[in-house]
């Protein structure tokens, strides 16, 4: 969703970068619904959306009777660490629900590739992936999350963790990688297996805990700032930017964006990649959450000052992603099928929080 087109996300934007450059700084209030929408000539409606984002995403904070105030504070990290900062337990038995993609649409878009590709579904796929797939994602990203790449930054493989290999040796196995703890057990996994050091940085109810993050010794950080599985943990405004400000030393953060397609807000969750502007971060994702488990299909976007080393460190390494996969996911995409799934699915699940919250 491009935010040039609709009044609520300019004012989202408008806000939220305040915000950030310290224009608002924490516990100010906010102008009042009506007041907003008056001095912008818009609806009270319009400013209530762009203020449920905002909130939604830890920025401000609603007091009752009282209006909204700034929740995000620059300062947090670092230099002083909450007495209250707590860690998180999960329970084992913690299980992610899976929306899976309509059959039928899925057949729809296979019996279509079939009969306008013809044999050029046998095309050796090149090794970074069917230009017409990273041409997809790359309007894809734009459209949804504002992130403009070239498609030379796109990597297409066979799911998030060949990808983590593929990082390893693009960034060195002698950094030291900081995971978050909790988190996916392949992820540990794959790094072993690389005999790769690894700390493991406990997560809080925002994020990792200022405290580890300050005192870790790794240059790599790997991190699912949206719905950490198996905590379902989301990172705030704040502890956002405090990742960034960690990285912004020689040191990278590895963005897993899983599953955050799903998130119930009325846009999508800003990414790490859309907020840093010091080009280290690595963003991946997957379809295997927003398709099916069994489409091994990943891609990450590289930052421009890693593309020259990928090219030439790792670029003889084949795409493992079969070229009628990769055209039919590009069927998905280029139609809009792949995106008003996700809208559904995200109706459906803030509709049933409503019907949950109002019983």
């Amino acid at each position: 969703m491009n935010n040039k087109g609709f009044a609520y996300l300019r004012i989202y934007q408008e806000i939220r970068d305040n915000i950030v450059d310290g224009a608002y700084v924490y516990g100010t209030k906010l102008p009042s619904k009506r007041t907003l929408a008056d001095s912008r000539n818009v609806s009270v409606i319009t400013i209530q959306r762009a203020y449920s984002i905002l909130e939604d995403e830890g920025y401000i904070e609603s007091r009752e009777r009282s209006g909204y105030f700034v929740a995000y504070k620059k300062t947090d990290s670092f230099l002083s660490f909450p007495d209250h900062e707590q860690a998180i337990s999960v329970s084992s038995d913690h299980q992610v629900s899976e929306d899976l993609f309509p059959l039928q649409s899925y057949a729809r878009a296979v019996r279509k590739v079939l009969s306008v590709s013809g044999e050029y579904i046998y095309s050796r796929s090149p090794n970074t992936g069917m230009h017409e797939l990273r041409n997809a994602i790359r309007s894809y990203l734009s459209r949804s999350k504002n992130i403009d790449v070239d498609s030379s930054q796109i990597i297409v493989g066979s799911g998030s963790e060949y990808l983590y290999g593929m990082l390893v040796l693009l960034l060195g196995h002698e950094r030291i990688y900081a995971l978050e703890r909790p988190s996916y057990s392949q992820i540990h996994t794959i790094y072993k297996s690389l005999g790769v050091r690894f700390e493991e940085l406990q997560l809080g109810q925002d994020g990792i805990l200022s405290s580890e993050l300050a005192s870790s010794k790794a240059s790599v950080l790997h991190v699912t700032p949206y719905n950490s599985y198996p905590s379902g943990i989301s990172a705030s405004a704040s502890k956002r930017y405090e990742y960034i400000r960690w990285a912004e030393k020689d040191r990278f953060i590895i963005e897993d964006d899983y599953s955050s397609e799903y998130s119930l807000s009325r846009k999508n969750e800003d990414t790490l990649f859309l907020l840093s502007e010091n080009d280290n971060i690595i963003y991946l994702n997957s379809f295997s959450r927003t398709i099916s488990p069994s489409i091994r299909v990943g891609y990450m976007v590289l930052p421009k000052k890693l593309c020259e080393d990928y090219y030439r460190i790792v670029g003889a390494y084949s795409c493992t992603v079969p070229t009628l996969e990769q055209l039919v996911i590009t069927e998905l995409l280029d139609s809009g099928e792949f995106e008003r799934h996700i809208n559904r699915v995200r109706r459906a699940k803030r509709k049933a929080v409503h019907q949950s919250q109002t019983r």
